[in-house]
């Protein structure tokens, strides 16, 4: 081991190493014995800290608040403990710098996403982080730092790209897909896991320098960690950056970027291929006055006046002849993910210089997943996705009410994206809605399971269940919405829908909920009740005295 590498040490010796010794201190550490309940039913052992490190101190003379994951357990995963710790201290920090006590948030990832044996609970916990990022960059810089040998991976790649300042290392690799997972998915063809030189090339923290998708690349040392983490707070005290990272906003650019990327002009299989879409169904009939229905469009936008409120509807559809053949079938892209970006600010500007009424966005959802694709990964398919998920939240936060309708499929980092942002989730309550992160023969291949055991987990750990009953009970759905048939929209079922959509359009006028609020809903205390116990015993140890 390299006497100085940051990346060799453990989750808790990098902490450490970044905040003054005599100012540590460790919150829930080992001790607190808050253990993962949802491994041991599956004969996986949990740790006692779940694989991250929560701890306070002065960095330099500046309190700094340090969220360290630890790539040695379960990948780094995020599961139900371990998010609420990161979600929850990031919440507590964003009330205090509100109050006007700054504390500077240092996320340091070494992670492969969401861990797969707690799945939904990973999912909703990881739209808490989310949530938080953006919040807390309007008051102090949020800092990330990739610097581990796991990398950055699925929804908490995600997560970095929303900091506000990305810093990275010779060893560090960033991507919404790693490298197995795309062989999986798509085959060698697409991306040889095992070709070092591709994956470097496409994954590495120096690619991504040159794509402008981190801020500055480092040596594998402390010292280089720890002074680039001061000169990034430094430079965000004085206020260079506040709310805006250029990286996820700087929409036309991107859009530019990737109409410039060269493809080897591959061509979906038409004849394996279904493109009809509940999604596209349902956006055409609650939109009944768009005129967004033309083919060779994946993304859907149209606007419409529902009485006295304005709504806007996007939605992912399948695509036949999608520049990027990985996104043909519905899934969420590079196009995609700067295409709902570019809709959404659309509106927030257009209506604040306006001084309309903001109009609502909906969100139609069925999206089968992220592309898994080579080119998708070269061009930064989880900055796209970030831009979305900023986008949403800004819009959010701007007074626009942000409905999610899930009609059909809701997978992974796509719904991370393009739903679980809105203050209100309605879903279709039927067979073919499916909530998940990953395809079941997916998760079979990852966990080494056949399908019938993944099948039979979804009985013993809820949270790994597909169906929508299942994630309401996790608190994820704020209502579940009977039709007569979900695959051919009657009039009376789109008038019943759209009552409900506008239902919820008008209690988030009235109210702003972030996706933590789910935890408080009656289904979320009953399911999620480690989130609510590590956010009380965090809290209770947050505010001792350094």
């Amino acid at each position: 081991m390299k006497s100085d590498s940051f990346a060799e040490r453990t989750a808790r010796d990098r902490a450490r190493s970044l905040l003054d010794a005599v100012t540590f201190r460790e919150l829930l550490d080992p001790f607190a014995r808050l253990e993962s309940p949802h491994l041991p039913l599956q004969q996986i052992v949990p740790q006692s800290d779940d694989g991250v490190v929560i701890a306070r101190g002065k960095l330099g003379d500046k309190n700094a608040l340090v969220l360290s994951l630890e790539g040695e357990f379960q990948g780094g995963s995020v599961g139900e403990v371990n998010g609420a710790k990161i979600a929850g201290a990031l919440e507590l920090a964003l009330k205090d710098v509100r109050e006007g006590k700054l504390v500077f948030p240092v996320l340091i990832f070494d992670t492969g996403g969401i861990r797969l044996q707690e799945a939904n609970l990973g999912l909703l916990a990881i739209s808490e982080i989310h949530s938080a990022i953006v919040a807390l960059r309007e008051f102090v810089p949020v800092i990330g730092v990739i610097a581990g040998r796991v990398g950055c991976f699925g929804g908490m790649a995600i997560a970095a790209a929303l900091c506000t300042f990305l810093i990275g290392s010779e060893v560090g690799r960033l991507g919404l897909n790693g490298p197995e997972v795309i062989e999986q998915e798509a085959g060698t063809d697409e991306f040889d896991a095992h070709d070092r030189v591709l994956i470097w090339q496409t994954l590495g923290c120096r690619r991504r320098l040159a794509m402008g998708q981190i801020d500055s690349l480092v040596d594998d040392s402390v010292e280089a960690v720890r002074g680039a983490i001061l000169a990034q707070i430094n430079t965000g005290v004085k206020g260079s950056r506040h709310g805006t990272i250029a990286r996820a906003r700087d929409v036309a650019a991107q859009i530019q970027k990737i109409h410039e990327h060269t493809m080897p002009g591959l061509k979906p299989d038409d004849a394996k291929t279904d493109f009809s879409s509940r999604g596209r169904r349902w956006h055409n009939a609650l939109m009944e006055n768009a005129d967004e229905r033309a083919d060779g469009k994946s993304l859907l936008v149209g606007d419409a006046q529902w009485g006295t409120e304005p709504v806007r509807a996007i939605s992912v559809v399948p695509n036949p002849v999608a520049r990027f053949p990985r996104a043909c079938q519905g899934q969420m892209g590079v196009e995609e993910g700067w295409g709902i970006a570019s809709a959404v600010w659309e509106a927030i500007n257009n209506d604040n210089a306006t001084g309309k009424t903001k109009r609502a966005i909906l969100a139609i959802v069925d999206v089968p997943g992220q592309a898994f694709g080579l080119h998708e990964e070269q061009l930064g398919i989880h900055l796209s996705l970030a831009a979305a998920v900023d986008a949403y939240i800004t819009a959010r936060e701007f007074s626009h009410p942000v409905v999610a309708l899930i009609v059909g499929k809701a997978i992974s980092g796509a719904f991370l994206a393009h739903g679980l942002q809105a203050s209100e989730i309605l879903a279709l309550d039927d067979t073919g809605v499916e909530i998940h992160v990953m395809s079941e023969a997916s998760v079979a291949r990852v966990t080494r399971r056949s399908l019938r055991e993944v099948a039979a987990l979804a009985k013993i750990a809820p949270s790994t269940a597909r169906d929508v009953q299942s994630f309401a009970s996790l608190g994820g759905i704020s209502h579940l919405l009977k039709v007569n048939d979900p695959d051919k929209p009657s009039t009376q079922s789109v008038e019943e829908v759209r009552t409900e959509i506008l239902q919820a359009i008008r209690r988030a006028r009235a109210n702003v909920i972030t996706p933590r609020a789910r935890l408080d809903s009656a289904a979320g205390r009953e399911s999620r009740m480690m989130s609510l116990e590590v956010r009380r015993r965090l809290e209770s140890q947050w505010s001792m005295e350094m």
